[in-house]
């Protein structure tokens, strides 16, 4: 079953619920914009997985000329680590934080609630799941990259300094470097993370064979 509001998209598995996935889009997407994949992951049904879907407020973005539109964040230019919205950046995971505290409220343990994203959705995941106060089940992160970086060891928790990370980026992506990312995973890997990690010849997107791997993952994080 699925119910769409104006803060997010959430669909339930007609199994009773076991576990969540909040999965965060892209700038100027929105809460559909996975919704699609679903069911190509095989856990909502098996694994009694629930998936939220939140939809970003909508801003003005910097680098788009002010335009408004859907953002965790803003941008200021192609220089994505420049001069970061860190007021942005918090509220948001102050929204992941929020999410992650009604599904525990609702029956489910920590430990079976995954944080995902794309892009600025996976920025956001990452700065918000590494600093959670209670260990969660992981955290997967599609095509993008540590923000705030330089604060991640004051604030991260240790509650989480063992979550199994999913990183996975495109080698041709122009918005996300591929080198940005991977930056951000020697980082994480230096820090002690556990980071899988995959790339795929592809631009800022998402491919059949990345969604495997992913459905392999959530599968073993979840079972």
């Amino acid at each position: 079953m699925s119910t769409n509001s104006s803060d997010a998209l959430e669909l339930n598995p007609a199994v009773p619920i076991t576990a969540s996935v909040i999965w965060l889009h892209g700038l100027g997407a929105d809460g559909h914009d996975f919704e699609s994949i679903v069911p190509e992951l095989g856990v909502a049904e098996k694994l009694g997985v629930r998936f939220v879907f939140p939809h970003a407020p909508h801003m003005p973005v910097t680098i788009n000329g002010g335009m408004v539109m859907r953002a965790w964040y803003d941008i200021v230019d192609a220089d994505i680590a420049h001069r970061e919205d860190s007021v942005g950046i918090r509220n948001s995971a102050e929204t992941v934080h929020a999410l992650v505290k009604r599904e525990i409220e609702s029956g489910r343990d920590p430990r079976r609630i995954v944080l995902a994203g794309f892009s600025q959705g996976g920025a956001i995941v990452l700065h918000a799941g590494l600093r959670y106060p209670e260990r969660l089940g992981g955290i997967l992160a599609l095509s993008t990259y540590v923000p705030l970086a330089n604060a991640l060891e004051d604030e991260a928790h240790p509650s989480n300094a063992d979550i199994p990370i999913f990183m996975a980026h495109g080698t041709e992506d122009p918005i996300v470097p591929l080198t940005r990312a991977q930056q951000s995973r020697a980082m994480l890997e230096d820090k002690g993370y556990s980071v899988e990690w995959h790339n795929y010849p592809m631009q800022h997107s998402v491919c059949m064979p990345e969604i495997q791997h992913v459905a392999v993952w959530l599968k073993a994080v979840l079972a």
